[in-house]
């Protein structure tokens, strides 16, 4: 799933193309994948956001769309409204002969139109943003302290912070030499200080690496030029110490982590 470094840089892409451009259409292959798209014809795009893993379409009149990628989604701007490929779900078509298309191969990714004055409500149950003035050494120990889940579970909550995902909360974890099955309660602060660091200085490395995927025609690969020391490199010896990387599952989903890096 994107998470936060790719859903920005597709954010940044967007900004670049798509702002004052007028909405004249909606179109979507299954009902399932936009919903309330009645209310954007007519409507420019103003300006483009992201909360969490979330892309926000401001609109002109007091309305915006929520995108969200979920596993395979990518959310660009065609020169062409007319040539869609065989994975575009739904688009939006613009005046100057455009569109901007939702291009998504497992077709889970969704659109949603909504007056802005629920946005606080749409978003009431997502954490800070990591390079916020909220998120904080102390805000994130004050939230370690309120959960006795593991480690790894706590910070994939987007409540702890949004828009970190599998891949980069594993690397920071193991930046901060944090055993992803510790609970996240018995954290010392100094721990979770240097936690606070390490999640700054991996989603600093992923966005450098992801703005560089997109110069690249083509679809983008999560994490595809992000340096992991331990995500998906089960049996391969860690960059530090050398010791075999191993894969636990947690929440459903795969761990990776350095047995004697981690502690």
């Amino acid at each position: 799933m994107p998470e936060l470094p790719e859903v920005q840089a597709v954010a940044e892409r967007l900004r670049a193309a798509a702002p004052w451009a007028r909405i004249t259409g909606f179109g979507q292959f299954r009902p399932s994948t936009m919903n309330g798209g009645v209310h954007a014809p007519g409507r420019r795009i103003e300006s483009i956001d992201r909360r969490g893993k979330n892309l926000i379409l401001r609109l002109s009149g007091g309305w915006f769309a929520r995108v969200h990628l979920k596993m395979t989604g990518d959310l660009r701007v065609l020169p062409d409204a007319r040539l869609r490929p065989q994975t575009v779900r739904a688009w939006f078509s613009l005046d100057d002969g455009r569109a901007v298309v939702l291009d998504d191969p497992r077709a889970l990714g969704r659109i949603s139109l909504h007056p802005e004055h629920e946005e606080p409500e749409l978003f009431q149950d997502l954490g800070p943003e990591p390079f916020s003035p909220e998120f904080t050494p102390a805000a994130l120990y004050a939230s370690s302290r309120r959960t006795a889940r593991p480690a790894k579970i706590w910070l994939m909550d987007q409540s702890t912070v949004a828009g970190l995902g599998n891949i980069y909360a594993a690397e920071a974890l193991f930046e901060a030499g944090i055993d992803p099955r510790r609970p996240a309660a018995r954290l010392s602060r100094r721990r979770v200080e240097r936690l606070h660091a390490a999640i700054l200085r991996v989603l600093e490395t992923a966005l450098a690496s992801v703005r560089a995927a997109y110069e690249r025609p083509g679809a983008f690969s999560e994490g595809e030029f992000y340096p992991v020391a331990v995500y998906g490199r089960e049996g391969q010896p860690c960059r530090r110490c050398g010791a075999a990387v191993r894969r636990i599952p947690q929440g459903g989903r795969s761990t990776y982590y350095c047995p004697k890096c981690q502690k």
